[in-house]
């Protein structure tokens, strides 16, 4: 077992908080473990000023970080597994995911108002396409405007009225102590999450045997699953962050089954195809891959070429 681990992370807030939940979990398993946090600033930190569509994708969250861990800077890497691309580099894996927190969006309004309530032509500040293509499928009257930026920039830019709601994910702001902010929470009913959104991961070389049998401690089987579910679905999809996509694997108590969400959309919201598939847990990957083929079909091969 290793003495010392040294955990990439970003610098943001809830980054850090993230990075320290996996190093605390890890010092209680095993007493006497030292562990450093390492920041390191990635693309999508520095480039604020447009969407992460124009730019490169959400691969720009964890590129510098991946690239910290091929070098041997870092013994293993956090990250929020919304922000994991669908395929990892060779050489890397994903070794450990936490218990997963509420993977809902919410609403953050100005004046209160839900989002049946907005006022036509309320400004809603997103550059979330995912999020985008629903808002407009449900209410087109709404006006999208972009908004990056962590958590406290965007209540800011809320304050400052640059728009008159936002969204943002549960998880974080319940890891932030903050989701009493919230105006509403979105069922997934209303608004689907992101494949994998509220699911911390822990992602590692592939050939680090020790630091994978250490994280083997702290891994939530049950959460490794519905991300892996959701992330096949995403898979046969080859979705990237400029395809709208929401999906959510959960758990079926009643027979120990999987139960999966998903949804694909232009993101106009003009088109929007829903589907879910309920089955056996040793069945959730083949249901996901053949959820992502039905919905592939449904909006046709042409719009996944642009």
């Amino acid at each position: 077992m290793k003495e010392k681990l040294r955990i990439g992370t970003r610098g943001s807030p809830l980054a850090v908080i993230q990075a320290e939940t996996v190093g605390g979990l890890l010092t209680a398993a095993y007493p006497g473990l030292a562990v450093d946090y390492v920041i390191v600033r990635t693309s999508g930190d520095r480039i604020q000023d447009r969407p992460l569509a124009e730019v490169g994708g959400k691969g720009l969250f964890t590129k510098e970080i991946e690239q910290a861990l091929f070098a041997g800077e870092i013994d293993l890497a956090v990250h929020s597994m919304k922000d994991v691309e669908t395929f990892l580099p060779d050489g890397l894996c994903i070794a450990a995911t936490l218990p997963r927190e509420d993977p809902r969006d919410v609403l953050l309004s100005r004046d209160g108002a839900t989002l049946d309530d907005l006022p036509e032509g309320a400004r809603i500040g997103t550059s979330s396409v995912r999020r985008q293509a629903q808002l407009l499928h449900r209410r087109p009257d709404l006006a999208v405007v972009p908004f990056r930026g962590n958590v406290q920039t965007r209540m800011r830019k809320l304050a400052d009225g640059e728009a008159d709601a936002t969204l943002l994910a549960a998880a974080g702001l319940k890891r932030l102590d903050n989701l009493d902010i919230a105006t509403q929470i979105l069922d997934a009913d209303d608004l689907l999450p992101a494949a994998a959104q509220g699911a911390i991961g822990v992602e590692i070389r592939q050939d680090d045997t020790d630091v994978a049998a250490m994280l083997a401690a702290i891994d939530h089987p049950d959460t490794t699953l519905c991300i892996e579910t959701e992330r096949a679905m995403l898979a046969a999809l080859d979705g990237s962050c400029r395809t709208p996509i929401g999906a959510l694997a959960e758990l079926d108590t009643l027979d120990d089954g999987v139960f999966l969400r998903g949804l694909v959309a232009r993101p106009d919201g003009s088109e929007l195809h829903r589907g879910d598939r309920r089955g056996a847990r040793a069945d959730a990957i083949e249901m996901a891959a053949e959820l992502g083929a039905e919905l592939r079909a449904a909006m046709g091969e042409d719009f996944f070429k642009w």
